[in-house]
C-alpha cells in the first residue's frame, strides 16, 4: 500500500506532504506518526506541511465516515477525541517552527491543520471553508479556538455558522495566511520561509512559541513571569551569545540552533 504522508530531510527542514486530500484514517495515524518522530528528531529545526495536487486537505474523507456511520455512528465520531485531538496537540506541540504550504482547497480539519501551523504561505485563488455546519457538525481540531485568536469573534462566527468557501486573498486580508503566492510558486516560497527559519535561533523561536500559546488567555502578570524566565535561559545560549558578537563585530550571526 503506498504512503498516505511523506517526510523528507533536508537542510533542517522536514517536509511532510500529504499525499492524498481526505484525512482518511490511514492518513490521520501515519501523520500523527510522522509528527511525533519530528518532536525527537534534534536534526528537524523547522517543518514544512503541505499537500499535493489542487488540495491541501479537504478535511475528513466523507466517504469512509459514511460507511462508519452506517455501521456504528457512536464509534465512528469518537475519533475526534482519539486521533483528530492528539494529532493537533501534537503537530501544535512542535519545538521548532511549522510553515504549512496551502497549495489548493484547505476545508474542515485542514483549515484545522493549517492553523496548527505557526506561518501559512497560500496559493492564489486557493479555497478555503470551515466546512463543518455545512454537514451538520461543529467545529473540531481548534478551528473555532484558532479563528478566534486569528481573526476574532465576530468573524470567526460567520465563517463557522456561514461555511461559504472563500479564497486564499480573503484569508490573507483576515489575517488567516501570511502571504498569497502564485500557485506555482508555493511549493519554493513555503520551502524558503522553512529553510529560513531552520537556519535561525531554535531555542529562541521555541520560546516564542511558548509564550504565545498561552498569552491570549494568561494574565498580564503570568505572561511576564513566563516571558522573564526565559529570557534568562536563552540568555545563556550560543546562539544569544553568537548574535550578541556577531552585531559587535558587524557581521550576520551565524545560529547553530543551540
Amino acid at each position: 500500500m503506498p504512503e498516505t504522508v511523506t517526510r523528507e530531510d533536508a537542510g533542517g527542514v522536514a517536509t511532510v506532504t500529504l499525499q492524498q486530500p481526505g484525512l482518511t484514517r490511514a492518513v490521520r495515524r501515519e501523520l500523527l506518526d510522522v509528527v511525533r518522530g519530528l518532536a525527537d528528531d534534534e536534526s528537524v529545526r523547522a517543518v514544512l506541511l503541505t499537500g499535493t495536487g489542487r488540495a491541501f486537505c479537504v478535511g475528513q474523507d466523507l466517504g469512509e465516515h459514511v460507511e462508519s456511520l452506517r455501521g456504528d455512528a457512536a464509534t465512528s465520531l469518537s475519533v475526534v477525541e482519539h486521533e483528530y485531538n492528539p494529532l493537533v496537540l501534537a503537530l501544535a506541540g512542535l519545538p521548532v517552527p511549522v510553515v504549512a504550504g496551502i497549495n489548493g482547497a484547505c476545508a474542515g480539519a485542514g483549515l484545522g491543520l493549517a492553523m496548527a501551523a505557526d506561518l501559512r504561505v497560500a496559493a492564489a485563488g486557493a479555497k478555503f471553508t470551515t466546512a463543518f455546519t455545512g454537514i451538520g457538525l461543529s467545529s473540531d481540531s481548534a478551528l473555532a479556538a484558532r479563528l478566534v485568536h486569528s481573526v476574532g469573534v465576530g468573524r470567526a462566527t460567520e465563517l463557522l455558522l456561514l461555511p461559504d468557501p472563500f479564497p486564499a486573498e480573503s484569508a490573507l486580508q483576515w489575517g488567516l495566511v501570511h502571504r498569497v503566492v502564485d500557485p506555482a510558486e508555493v511549493g519554493t516560497e513555503a520551502r524558503a520561509l522553512a529553510e529560513r527559519l531552520a537556519g535561525g535561533p531554535t531555542a529562541a523561536y521555541r520560546a516564542v512559541k511558548t509564550v504565545l500559546a498561552t498569552a491570549p488567555t494568561d494574565t498580564l502578570e503570568d505572561t511576564l513571569a513566563l516571558e522573564a524566565r526565559l529570557q534568562t535561559q536563552l540568555g545563556r545560549t550560543a546562539d544569544h551569545s553568537e548574535a550578541v558578537e556577531a552585531f559587535l563585530g558587524k557581521r550576520p550571526p551565524r545560529f547553530t540552533g543551540r
